[in-house]
């Protein structure tokens, strides 16, 4: 009886509980190859730190799923569509396999046969990041599927087998086809979204295009609607504004002259009355000089001077787009392909010799000179390119951030994102290589124009309502295959797609043209109200900003004696050369030193254009108004949060921009808190249409009361707010050029110079 007793109580006794690790999927997500007992290489000279899990592939992303916690991670942004080691397919550049014993590797393509079991996956991602899987326990065939299912989704033969199609279909039509409780996913109504409520204007109806030419003050300009369902011109938006004094029936007759019939589209107008114009090139040489002249006639009438025009010719004046591909490439060798121990002695001169750097200059410096045009010549541009769909959406996007602060608030930048690249017919599916389809075509310029963008916000950081991680975020909205935003060429693309796949699906479109896809301009689906707070620049000097003077709330007004420090103690320039005083260094200057010969050269006479940026320097900055970038280039700077994050060696501790960024936050929290009792004391509401806690919110980083000043939290780091644990580690850099030029060297000395400079 003594065993069967003993055979009752194992029966009886609990079991384990072992957790199923199944993966997070979306609307319209589905598992299409999965293996077990996978290890997530967390350094490459130990497996003790290693992550073990389940590698899943489904139609949207590559999810690896564990229970095991992240060594040394100690803060994750987390995004709402994606898990903490999600890789959206999108976003892979390349997969490769290796088989260890046979010492094989393969670049695995769509469709491509495996004849070796792989040990290794390495996932190469668009945004930077290196992500290496091991298969030393999983089954051998299971993880060649996995890896060759991987291989076949990131490389969709068309464009409605991106994810989005299918995610749009399940999450906002039920399964008979119909709009889910009219909800709106944020490609319609009155904009798309934004941070905290912020409405951005998507300029897909006419009203939007009305309300920029009263924003503008462009009375002698109108919104036209010749193109509507694109019967003109498969590229160009349905609504687009042109001078008053051109007929429609005049402009049908025009555009077929016009590469890719794209009639000249208004930008934006000045206060002066100078116009921004963008147009492709007249194919027709017999008609070119009569239209350019027409063009140019009605342009003028529209100016109240009746100025002249100046035309840009962008194709003659710029890196072409292969050149910046080119760039792009070499920088992300140097940046995190190429190992460290065999580059770093050459780094900083491989960084110079990319060219990166030298074209975010030539868009900059070339953005600045048609400014002068605009604002000191008062005379109306045009920006010429051959199709209008590239080069004119960088420089045409650079010139309004300049010239008008309503583009570097938050809203006002979506604004200009959707009006310049998205309308304007920017090719997002080819330039992002979206299908993989051809490596010739594809070119970062939107990330150019963001590193741009991210160099005035580094000179001028109050004149900006948005941060850094704002413009990286941003960036990575490229590889979600979600948002309509950066999936299509054009307009007119996503609208034939979406009606093709809503007759495949059976879903009725009724009165809308398109399926509602989500505006990448609404956050909410991305992030939390408390990780978006991180968008808002706590040192912004915007037309609502609020100061306290002698008791009483005051508009905050810019004088001479308040006016930015960025601006204090900068060389003079003129002729992008440094002027006669800035010859004597500093001890232990790292700026390169002139010859002494060189001071002796007869300076050459100073441009028109020259004097304009010259004289603009020596006064206080207006941060509510024109702004222009110092174009030296030791004002020209590497984009380390974008570039360099997802590198471990390349973290500072407790350091980098953040640290001063969680500082100022807490005085601007502080100040707020301030200003709300002094509200209270006085008896005013504290702000339109909120409460006090709801304007506190802008602020990520919070002060907990007025007596005690919060310590800088530990997990803050010059990588912050992303985290590069679990990316392919690299030996240590420490004494190494790239070490110091991490902590504040600059990256056009050469190796030599540097070596002898005492940091």
């Amino acid at each position: 009886m003594q065993p069967c007793g003993l055979q009752t109580e194992v029966k009886n006794s609990p079991q384990p509980t072992v957790r199923k690790l199944e993966a997070k999927l979306l609307p319209g997500e589905i598992v299409v190859n999965e293996v077990n007992f996978v290890r997530k290489c967390i350094a490459t000279d130990t497996s003790k730190q290693d992550l073990w899990g389940k590698l899943v592939c489904t139609n949207f992303k590559i999810s690896f799923i564990t229970d095991d916690a992240v060594p040394l991670l100690k803060f994750q942004y987390r995004n709402k569509l994606l898990g903490e080691h999600d890789i959206p397919l999108t976003c892979i550049e390349q997969v490769v396999t290796v088989n260890d014993a046979k010492r094989k590797q393969k670049v695995l393509g769509s469709n491509q046969k495996l004849k070796f079991n792989p040990t290794e996956l390495i996932i190469y991602c668009k945004d930077f990041r290196i992500v290496r899987f091991r298969f030393d326990e999983a089954g051998p065939e299971s993880a060649k599927k996995v890896c060759l299912a991987i291989a076949h989704y990131s490389q969709p033969a068309d464009p409605q087998l991106l994810f989005g199609f299918e995610y749009v279909g399940k999450r906002y039509y039920n399964p008979a086809g119909d709009k889910v409780n009219g909800v709106d996913p944020g490609g319609g109504g009155d904009g798309g979204g934004g941070v905290e409520g912020v409405q951005t204007p998507l300029f897909d109806r006419s009203s939007d295009w009305d309300r920029e030419i009263k924003r503008t003050g462009g009375s002698e300009w109108r919104v036209c609607s010749i193109n509507e369902s694109y019967v003109i011109s498969l590229s160009l938006p349905e609504y687009c504004v042109v001078p008053v004094s051109l007929a429609d029936q005049d402009l049908k007759q025009f555009s077929i002259y016009f590469t890719g019939q794209r009639i000249p589209l208004w930008c934006w107008n000045h206060p002066n009355g100078s116009a921004l114009v963008r147009m492709s090139t007249i194919k027709d040489m017999v008609q070119q000089r009569k239209l350019d002249q027409r063009i140019c006639n009605a342009i003028t009438r529209s100016h109240p001077q009746r100025s002249d025009v100046y035309k840009s010719d962008l194709d003659k004046s710029l890196p072409t787009i292969q050149d910046v591909q080119a760039a792009f490439v070499r920088l992300k060798h140097i940046c995190v392909i190429d190992p460290f121990e065999e580059s770093d002695e050459k780094w900083l001169s491989s960084m110079e010799s990319t060219h990166w750097l030298e074209y975010v200059r030539s868009f900059l410096k070339h953005s600045a000179e048609l400014v002068y045009m605009l604002d000191g010549k008062h005379v109306s541009v045009i920006l010429q390119e051959e199709e209008d769909r590239d080069l004119n959406c960088v420089i045409s996007s650079l010139v309004q951030v300049m010239l008008d602060p309503h583009f570097r608030s938050i809203a006002g930048f979506q604004s200009l994102v959707q009006k310049e690249w998205v309308m304007a017919g920017y090719r997002f599916l080819d330039r992002c290589n979206h299908l993989k389809k051809s490596d010739k075509v594809e070119s970062p310029l939107f990330l150019l124009f963001l590193d741009c963008v991210w160099q005035l916000l580094d000179q001028y950081p109050a004149a900006f309502e948005f941060t850094e991680t704002y413009l990286t975020v941003l960036s990575d909205s490229l590889w979600i295959p979600v948002f309509s935003t950066f999936l299509f060429n054009c307009p007119q693309q996503q609208a034939e797609h979406s009606r093709e796949f809503a007759r495949s699906k059976n879903i009725h479109l009724g009165d809308e043209k398109v399926l509602q896809f989500p505006s990448v301009w609404d956050w909410s689906q991305q992030f939390t109200a408390k990780d978006q707070a991180l968008f808002n620049n706590p040192l912004y000097v915007g037309k609502s900003a609020t100061c306290v003077q002698n008791g009483a709330v005051k508009t905050f007004k810019r004088t001479k004696k308040n006016y930015s420090s960025t601006l204090r103690g900068m060389p003079s320039l003129r002729n992008g050369l440094l002027s006669e005083q800035e010859l004597i260094p500093r001890r232990n200057s790292l700026v390169l030193r002139l010859k002494p010969e060189f001071s002796l050269l007869k300076e050459p006479q100073e441009s028109p254009s020259d004097q304009y940026i010259r004289e603009w320097f020596s006064k206080p900055a207006d941060l509510q108004g024109l702004i222009l970038p110092q174009l030296l280039s030791s004002h020209i700077k590497l984009w380390k949060l974008c570039f360099l994050r997802w590198i471990p060696e390349a973290q500072i501790n407790n350091g980098g921009y953040i640290t001063a960024f969680h500082k100022v936050s807490v005085l601007a929290d502080e100040i707020e808190m301030l200003q709300n009792r002094l509200r209270q004391y006085k008896g005013t509401p504290s702000t339109p249409g909120g409460s006090p806690e709801t304007e506190r919110c802008k602020m990520y980083f919070r002060a907990s009361n007025l007596s005690d000043t919060p310590p800088t939290p530990e997990y803050l780091t010059s990588s912050f707010p992303f985290s590069p644990v679990g990316n392919l580690c690299r030996r240590s850099i420490l004494g190494t050029p790239l070490s110091k030029f991490l902590s504040g060297a600059k990256i056009w000395i050469s190796t030599e110079t540097l070596a002898n400079e005492t940091l």
